[in-house]
């Protein structure tokens, strides 16, 4: 697979400590890199971390990022707690709006401050924090030398290059090319620094792969393209402002109700006739792909023919097999935290119009016309999902 970074910087994971509270963060002294890339199977970027002696293709971190979901903000304490432990290093935190997941990382380029001050932000590391951010808001049109090129201008930086550790690399690197990717040395603030008090920050800290981004892997493009397809037509409801936010009511994430131990027992139980009826919903070319095999060349879509006579070949246990593969799956996950959004941010009524599902007060707040928003959103349409299956059957 071939990887075209659109930035890269230095910079190291760190380890949370939740032994004792307020949690402490300890940054690890691995070298390593932070970079993202535009994906062309799944059409979304990915932000990735590796060691620094690892191959560009074999992160040992590689989220998927659903765009708008998350955000990297420099993390600083003081604003939160004047009293707080003073943090010996400059540390940024992958936030995401799906999920209580936290990322930190520490910059591991030489701190610019002009006191030795190793927490200081300097203009251009707030400016690396804001094209990353920028990119997983999903802003495709960045330059990002010339923003960069545009703060060493403006500020001290222009004295970095003597400065830093890594003659053979800078911190960070926007890519107009592959070839153009260097490797470099250590550098930074140093294994030594510490994160001091991160309080709420470490609370929801989970390794990659957790709700709100999921590890790459090889799943069908297909899969991918038809979660695309449908949060598209779901477009009308969402980026509005729900009524009530997503600071109101404590509700699990659609994806946290609909994890596999939940799922493959269903289809394992499930009859021919119910099975049958779940294929239906999946894009004919994943059906007629599972038969031909992931590696054959497909273009177009498939002919009625060709659809009517993959799922006739198919025996029951075959069919079991690629609906759990799909459960399974990055893209179905994404797709649920993706809705999951959608409906706390204000478009719970045009989804559950869009699907069908009878949500109370049309997915309004009561005696208004402003739609339900955050926790209530999703309790909503969980409990209209169900109120709608229950009068199905009778």
């Amino acid at each position: 697979m071939s990887i075209s970074p659109i930035i890269t910087f230095k910079a190291g994971i760190c380890d949370v400590d939740q032994s004792s509270k307020p949690y402490k963060v300890q940054p690890l002294p691995t070298p390593g890199y932070i970079y993202l890339y535009h994906s062309r199977e799944d059409d979304l970027v990915h932000f990735c971390w590796r060691p620094r002696d690892a191959p560009l293709d074999e992160p040992q971190l590689d989220l998927v990022m659903v765009p708008t979901d998350g955000s990297f903000v420099p993390y600083d304490i003081k604003e939160k707690d004047p009293s707080a432990p003073k943090i010996n290093g400059r540390i940024f935190s992958l936030k995401f709006g799906s999920s209580p997941q936290r990322h930190l990382f520490w910059l591991q380029s030489k701190p610019q401050s002009p006191t030795g001050d190793k927490s200081w932000f300097s203009p251009r590391d707030l400016k690396i924090g804001e094209i990353v951010d920028r990119l997983l808001q999903g802003e495709e049109d960045i330059d990002v030398n010339q923003e960069l090129a545009s703060v060493r201008n403006n500020n001290s930086d222009n004295s970095r290059r003597d400065q830093d550790d890594d003659e053979t690399m800078e911190d960070v690197e926007g890519h107009g090319d592959p070839s153009d990717h260097h490797e470099g040395g250590t550098g930074g603030a140093g294994a030594d620094a510490t994160g001091g008090d991160i309080r709420e920050e470490g609370e929801g800290a989970r390794e990659g792969g957790a709700d709100g981004a999921r590890a790459a892997s090889s799943a069908a493009p297909d899969a991918a393209a038809a979660v695309r397809n449908f949060l598209a037509s779901l477009g009308g409801g969402q980026g509005t402002s729900g009524g009530q936010g997503a600071q109101g009511k404590l509700y699990p994430l659609l994806n946290d109700l609909l994890e596999p131990p939940v799922t493959i027992p269903v289809i394992d139980a499930a009859s021919e006739e119910y099975v049958d009826n779940l294929l239906g919903f999946l894009p004919p070319t994943v059906i007629v792909l599972s038969q031909q095999g992931s590696d054959r060349d497909f273009i177009g879509e498939p002919s009625a023919e060709s659809i009517q006579a993959a799922r006739e070949a198919m025996s029951l246990d075959q069919k079991r097999s690629l609906l759990k593969k799909v459960l399974r799956s990055p893209q179905f996950t994404q797709s649920l935290a993706s809705l999951t959004i959608a409906i706390r941010d204000g478009g719970l009524p045009t989804i559950a119009e869009a699907l069908r599902i009878k949500v109370q007060n049309g997915g309004l707040l009561r005696g208004g016309s402003m739609p339900l928003g955050g926790g209530e959103a999703v309790e909503a349409f969980v409990e209209g999902v169900k109120k709608t299956v229950q009068e199905e059957k009778k």
